[in-house]
């Protein structure tokens, strides 16, 4: 079972080995609450499920938005604990570098996940083409010294909802941008190496990554 409210659109889905057996969605972002709990009994409903056959339960940990995170963890924590399940964190960075990587420029050695956080920063991560993190996901203001210290290595794809603040500040031949934003087949890959890893989390300790307290609160320096 699948819970992503990180964003502006939710998404509820449910899989078996690698097929998708369905998913529900959700583009008013101040109900996805009400949402996850209806779309989970719905989904399970059209497929002749039980909760109880669920072998799993994944979560969208963040960054993303500070209320949708709660709202998808409590609901996703509550799920696994009542049912004894393990819970798999996935990371909406890291998301979306696996996304990229369907449509990136053969020649592109990174890759630059970001999320907008206002201002001139966004919420973000940069991986190469393995999904190996090259820097660790933070918040970062975006200006030409960071992105031309990426482009020394060689080229960079940005992918996310804050690349709209990033061409303006630098376009150059060795950045590609992608107007996308990751799905439930990626949510299902990612999902599947942890499991076959058993990495999961730990239900008393599991938390969003925020990577700030609040969306409009500066950055401290």
């Amino acid at each position: 079972l699948y819970i992503d409210t990180a964003g502006p659109d939710a998404l509820v889905g449910i899989s078996k080995g690698q097929e998708i057996l369905g998913f529900k969605e959700n583009k008013v972002s101040t109900t996805h609450a009400e949402f996850v709990q209806v779309a989970v009994k719905e989904l399970l409903i059209s497929l002749s499920m039980t909760v109880s056959e669920l072998d799993a339960v994944v979560v969208t940990l963040g960054p993303g938005s500070y209320t949708g995170l709660r709202v998808g963890l409590a609901s996703a924590k509550g799920l696994a604990y009542a049912l004894q399940k393990p819970l798999i964190g996935l990371s909406t960075l890291q998301l979306l570098a696996h996304r990229a990587l369907q449509t990136l420029d053969q020649d592109a050695i990174q890759i630059f996940s970001m999320l907008d956080a206002k201002r001139m920063e966004v919420f973000g991560g940069v991986y190469d083409t393995s999904l190996n993190e090259i820097q660790a996901e933070q918040a970062f203001e975006i200006n030409e010294e960071l992105l031309k210290s990426l482009l020394v290595k060689g080229k960079v794809v940005c992918i996310g909802s804050g690349i709209t603040k990033t061409k303006t500040i630098l376009e150059d031949e060795k950045i590609q941008f992608l107007e996308e934003h990751y799905s439930m087949d990626d949510l299902l890959a990612l999902a599947t190496v942890k499991w076959e890893a058993k990495q999961f989390e730990d239900l008393a300790y599991v938390s969003p990554s925020y990577l700030k307290e609040y969306y409009f609160k500066p950055l401290v320096k």
